[in-house]
C-alpha cells in the first residue's frame, strides 16, 4: 500500500455522504439531546449524595438486583430457544444458552445486539447445520418479540395505571387508559387472527409468517419475564415512596423503547432522562440517580465482566493446549465450548470496548472531587505533587485507552502491547496518594483479561492510519461531550469563576477539574488531527509483472481455481503487509469491487480484507466484495458488511460421479449420442500452437457474434492469447473439427477444477456443451481431481418466503420471468443435469438496502465499460 498515491478521481457528492452520515448524526444528536435532559433533571444533585446513597445500598439489595438480573437474562437466551422451535429446528440446549447468554451480555452493553449478537448466532449455528436464512429468522424473530412484547407490557401497564406518563404525557387518564387499551386490541387481534392459521402479515416492504399459537404461547411468558426481570432489577434499587410496580412497568417500558429507538449504544442519557423525569416529584432526584447508575452497573457491566472473564478462562485454556478440567468450572466450559469458540472472533471488539470504558473510567474520575472521606483525606496529607500530579496522569493516560481502542478494534498488535503498557501505568497511578486501590484492580482484571487473546491482535498496522472512520468521530465527540457533561455537573455548584485553571491549592478542586480535562481533550484532539493527517491515500493502480507473479503463486497454492483470474490484469491487486495475501479489486462508480474474498493464508487474508475496507473508505468509497462464498461469511460479519445473495454455485464431487443410475439416464444418452456423431475429447497443455490459437478465435469470434456480444471482464476471463497460453485447453471435436472449447483453471494440487471461457460455433449439435463437460469431468476423475465447479446460477437459490428480504424478492423475481434477457432458469437446469451441490455465492456492501447500485457498478465492470462516473 502507497501513501504517496493520489485519492481516486471518483469522489461521491456531498449529498450521498452527508446521507452515510446521517445515522451517526442523528445518534450523536439524540445523544447530546439526553444529556441536556439530564443536566436539567441532575441541576439539584450533589455527587457526594449519590456516592453515599450507592455505598448505603444493602447487600441484600444488591443480591436480590443480580439474581433478578440473572433470570432476566436467562429470559433473553429464551428468545433463541423459541425462535428455534418457530423454524421448527432443534439444537443442544447447552447450545443455545451459552451462545444466547454471550451474545446478549456483548450485545446489550455494546448496544449493537443486531451486529454482535447476529455474528455470534452465525459462528454458532452454521456449523450446526442452520443456513444463513434460518440465522437471519432467528435475529428477525428476537427483535420483533422483544419490541412487540415491550409495547404490549408498556400499553398494559399503562391501561392499568393511566398516570405513570403524567408528567411526560398531557392528556386525562381516561382518555391515556382508552388510548392504550385499544393499542393493545389493534396489535393483539391481529397476531391471535394470523397465529391461528399461521397466515402472513405484510408491512409496506416487510413480510412476516405468524408463528403458530403453541409457539406464540412459549414466547409470551419468555418475552414477560426479559421485560418484568429487567425492570424489577431497577425497581429493587430505587428509593421508598416510588411509584407500584406495575405503573413504574409501564414507564420502564417506555424509556426501554425510546433507548433503542435512539440507536444510541445502550440508550445512555435518553433512558435515564425518561425514568427521571417520570418519577415522583418526592423523590429525591439523587438517589434516583444512584439507582440509575447501580442499575447500569449490575444489569449491564456485570454480565459484559462475567462474560469476557468466562472468554478469557476459555481462551487461556486454548492457548495451553490444555483439556478442559474436570471440575466444575471445567464441565462448564466444555458444555458451553460451542458458543465460547463462537464469540471467540469477537474478542477485538468487545476487548476494545472493555478498554474504551477503562479510559472513559480513568478520564472521568479525575473530573470528579473525591467521593469518600478517605480520598478527601489523603488529598490534606500527601503534597499537592503527588495528588494533582496523578490526577492529571490519570486523565492523560485515560484518553490515551480511548484512542488505542480503536486500534483494538482494527486487531492492531501495536495498540495491543501499547494498551497494556498504559494499562500498567494506570495501575501504578491509581495506587498513589491519594489512591483509588478499585481503579488499580479493575485495571490488573482488565490486563489478565487481554493476555489471553494476543492471537487476535496479529495486524501490523499503522495506529495512526485509517481510524478516523464516521463511527470513531462520532465515538470521540460523544467522549468529549461527556466529559463536559460530568465536568459541569460535579462543579456546579463550586464558585471557581474568579479562579485560574492553573491556580494550584488544596481546596481548589475545580481548576484542577478544568486542568483535567484539558489534558484529556488536548490528547483526543491532537490524536484525531494525526489520524486525519495520517490517513493513507491510496490510488488503485493496474498491477505491476512482480505483483502479478507474486499474486499467483498465492493464488496457485489455494483451493479456489477463481483466484487465478488475478493474473487477467484488469483488477488492482492490494497485498497484506507481509505479501502472503491479497485482494484483487477495481473501482467503479461509487464502489471498489473485490472479486471475491482474500485470498491466502488466513490470518494474512483477514489483515489485507481489513485494508481493503479501511482504505476504501477513507477514498470515500464503497467497500464491496463481490460473490464471496460460504467460507469467507464469518469474516464479511466481522467487517460489519451485509450480505445479499446473489444465487447458488454448482460444484460436482468426482469421486461419486457416473452416468449410471436412471436419474443420469439423459446426460447418458446425450453422451451416447455425442459419440456415435464422431465427437471426442481432448486436454491440451500450454504452451499452445499459434494455429490452435487461431482456430480458437474463429470458434471464439463465431459465438460473439451469434450473440451480438463482446469480451467481458473482472469475473471472468477474455479470450487474449496470452491469457489461454496459460492454461490448459479442453476442446470437443466432432470427426477432427473444433466445435467447442473451455480453458481450465486448478488449483496447484489438482484437486479442485474450474471453468473461465465456454465457447462453441453456431453450428454445433445441442449436445456439444453436455458432452464437453460429461466426458471432461470423467477424466478428471479418472486424473484423480476431486471437484469440478461449474460455476454460479445467478439468481437461483434465493428465497423469499424464509428471509423476507425486499432484494431476494426482487432476485426472485427476476429469476423467474428475465428470461427475455437472460435465461436464468435455463442456466440452473443444465447445470442441475450433473447432480452438482449448489453452494451459496454473495455480495458484501456496508449497507442493509438492497444493492442495486454496487451491482450496476459491477455489472459496468463485468461488461468491459470504463470505471468512473455515478
Amino acid at each position: 500500500m502507497s501513501d504517496e498515491a493520489n485519492i481516486p478521481a471518483t469522489t461521491p457528492p456531498l449529498g450521498w455522504r452527508l446521507r452515510a452520515l446521517a445515522p451517526y448524526l442523528t445518534g450523536g444528536a439524540l445523544f447530546l439531546l439526553g444529556l441536556a435532559a439530564l443536566h436539567h433533571l441532575l441541576a439539584p444533585v450533589d455527587l457526594h449524595e449519590v456516592a453515599a446513597q450507592i455505598h448505603a445500598t444493602p447487600w441484600t439489595v444488591t443480591g436480590l438486583a443480580l439474581a433478578s438480573t440473572l433470570a432476566g437474562y436467562l429470559c433473553l437466551a429464551g428468545y433463541d430457544w423459541s425462535a428455534l422451535r418457530y423454524l421448527g429446528k432443534s439444537l443442544p440446549p447447552s447450545v443455545v444458552l451459552s451462545g444466547g447468554l454471550m451474545a446478549y451480555a456483548f450485545g446489550n452493553t455494546l448496544g449493537l445486539t443486531p451486529i454482535s449478537g447476529g455474528a455470534v448466532r452465525w459462528r454458532v449455528y452454521s456449523g450446526l447445520g442452520l443456513d444463513g436464512y434460518d440465522i437471519a429468522a432467528i435475529s428477525t424473530f428476537t427483535s420483533v418479540s422483544f419490541g412487540v412484547m415491550t409495547t404490549l407490557v408498556g400499553l398494559g401497564a399503562l391501561a392499568l395505571h393511566p398516570t405513570a406518563l403524567a408528567a411526560m404525557v398531557p392528556l386525562d387518564p381516561a382518555t391515556i387508559r382508552a388510548g392504550a387499551l385499544l393499542s393493545v386490541a389493534a396489535i393483539v387481534a391481529p397476531l391471535l387472527w394470523a397465529a391461528w392459521g399461521e397466515r402472513r402479515l405484510t408491512l409496506r416492504r416487510l413480510t412476516l409468517r405468524a408463528p403458530r399459537l403453541s409457539v406464540l404461547a412459549g414466547q409470551v411468558p419468555i418475552s414477560l419475564g426479559d421485560l418484568t426481570f429487567s425492570a424489577l432489577t431497577l425497581y429493587l434499587l430505587l428509593p421508598d415512596g416510588g411509584p407500584g410496580f406495575f405503573t413504574f412497568v409501564a414507564v420502564f417500558a417506555a424509556a426501554t423503547m425510546a433507548g433503542v429507538v435512539s440507536h444510541v449504544p445502550g440508550g445512555i442519557g435518553v433512558f435515564e432522562a425518561i425514568i427521571l423525569a417520570a418519577m415522583p416529584a418526592a423523590m429525591p432526584p439523587a438517589q434516583v440517580a444512584a439507582a440509575l447508575l447501580l442499575y447500569r452497573m449490575i444489569y449491564y457491566m456485570v454480565p459484559f465482566a462475567l462474560a469476557l472473564v468466562t472468554m478469557a478462562l476459555f481462551e487461556g485454556w486454548r492457548l495451553v493446549g490444555r483439556p478442559l478440567p474436570g471440575s466444575r468450572v471445567g464441565r462448564a466450559l466444555a458444555l458451553a465450548e460451542p458458543g465460547l469458540r463462537a464469540v471467540s472472533p469477537l474478542a477485538p471488539l468487545v476487548l476494545a470496548a472493555m478498554t474504551l470504558g477503562s479510559g472513559l473510567w480513568m478520564s472521568l474520575s479525575a473530573l470528579l472531587p473525591p467521593l469518600t472521606e478517605a480520598a478527601e483525606t489523603a488529598e490534606t496529607l500527601f503534597p499537592l505533587a503527588f495528588t494533582r500530579g496523578s490526577v492529571l496522569l490519570s486523565s492523560t493516560l485515560g484518553a490515551v485507552l480511548i484512542v488505542l481502542s480503536a486500534g483494538l478494534v482494527r486487531r492492531s498488535a501495536g495498540a495491543f502491547w501499547l494498551t497494556l503498557a498504559v494499562m500498567a501505568g494506570g495501575i501504578v497511578v491509581a495506587l498513589a496518594p491519594p489512591g483509588d486501590p478499585r481503579q488499580a484492580a479493575t485495571l490488573a482484571l482488565a490486563i489478565l483479561i487481554l493476555l489471553p487473546f494476543r492471537r487476535a491482535f496479529h495486524r501490523r498496522a499503522v495506529l495512526t492510519h485509517a481510524v478516523l472512520t464516521p463511527g470513531g468521530l462520532a465515538m470521540l465527540a460523544a467522549a468529549a461531550a461527556g466529559f463536559g457533561f460530568a465536568l459541569f455537573l460535579a462543579h456546579e455548584s463550586t464558585p471557581y469563576a474568579n479562579e485560574l485553571w492553573w491556580q494550584f491549592a488544596a481546596d481548589s478542586r475545580a481548576p484542577r477539574a478544568l486542568r483535567a480535562s484539558l489534558l484529556a481533550g488536548l490528547t483526543l484532539g491532537l490524536a484525531a488531527l494525526v489520524m486525519l493527517l495520517r490517513t493513507p491515500r491510496y490510488r488503485p493502480l493496474p498491477p505491476s509483472v512482480e505483483d502479478l507473479a507474486a499474486a499467483g503463486r498465492i493464488a496457485l497454492a489455494s483451493d479456489n481455481p477463481d483466484a487465478m483470474l488475478v493474473l487477467t490484469g484488469d483488477k488492482s491487486v492490494m497485498f497484506s503487509r507481509d505479501r502472503r495475501a491479497f485482494v484483487m479489486f477495481a473501482p467503479s462508480g461509487r464502489s471498489w469491487l473485490a472479486y471475491g474474498g482474500p485470498v491466502g493464508p488466513s490470518d494474512a487474508a483477514r489483515e489485507v480484507a481489513h485494508d481493503f475496507a479501511e482504505t476504501a473508505r477513507n477514498a470515500g468509497m464503497a467497500p464491496v466484495f463481490y460473490e464471496i462464498g460460504p467460507d469467507d461469511v464469518a469474516l464479511m460479519l466481522a467487517l460489519g458488511m451485509t450480505l445479499h445473495k446473489l444465487g447458488e454455485a454448482a460444484e460436482v464431487a468426482l469421486q461419486g460421479f457416473s452416468l449410471d443410475g436412471p436419474g443420469r439416464k439423459r446426460l447418458r444418452a446425450s453422451y451416447a449420442k455425442a459419440l456415435r456423431d464422431g465427437f471426442g475429447l481432448e486436454i491440451l497443455s500450454p504452451p499452445h500452437d499459434p494455429a490452435l490459437i487461431a482456430a480458437l478465435r474463429e470458434v471464439s469470434d463465431d459465438w460473439l457474434a451469434a450473440r451480438n456480444a463482446r469480451e467481458k471482464g473482472f469475473s471472468v476471463g477474455r479470450f487474449d492469447p496470452g491469457w489461454l497460453d496459460r492454461w490448459p485447453v479442453a476442446l470437443a471435436r466432432r470427426n477432427g473439427r473444433i466445435m467447442g472449447f473451455a480453458n481450465l483453471l486448478s488449483s496447484d494440487d489438482g484437486q479442485v477444477t474450474t471453468i473461465d471461457l465456454m465457447r462453441h460455433s453456431h453450428d454445433a449439435p445441442p449436445e456439444t456443451m453436455d458432452f464437453l463437460f460429461t466426458a471432461l469431468m470423467l477424466t478428471l476423475k479418472d486424473r484423480g481431481c476431486r471437484v469440478f465447479s461449474l460455476g454460479m446460477a445467478p439468481l437461483s437459490g434465493l428465497q423469499p418466503e424464509r428471509s423476507r428480504r425486499l432484494w431476494d424478492r426482487f432476485g426472485a423475481l427476476i429469476y423467474r420471468h428475465g428470461g427475455s434477457f437472460y435465461n436464468f432458469a435455463g442456466l440452473r437446469a443444465f447445470k442441475e443435469k450433473f447432480a452438482p451441490e449448489w453452494r451459496p455465492h454473495y455480495l458484501a456492501a456496508p449497507s442493509r438496502l438492497p444493492p442495486l447500485r454496487p451491482l450496476a457498478d459491477a455489472a459496468r465492470l463485468i461488461a468491459g465499460k470504463p470505471p468512473g462516473g455515478g
